[in-house]
């Protein structure tokens, strides 16, 4: 089973600014990159379902 690569992306790309955020002290920037992770989560799972379903 090979995992979706823009989720994977969005959990990297989400991580980096979650981590940013927590270094400045930017909560904002904190929260959109755990929003960005659960959004490549998401998109991972999709694909999981997809291939069970194929």
């Amino acid at each position: 089973m090979m995992e979706d690569k823009h989720g994977i992306k969005d959990k990297v790309a989400g991580k980096l600014k979650e981590v940013e955020g927590k270094i400045t002290g930017d909560k904002a920037r904190e929260v959109e990159g755990k929003a960005q992770q659960a959004k490549g989560k998401v998109k991972s799972k999709a694909t999981e379902v997809k291939e069970d379903l194929e």
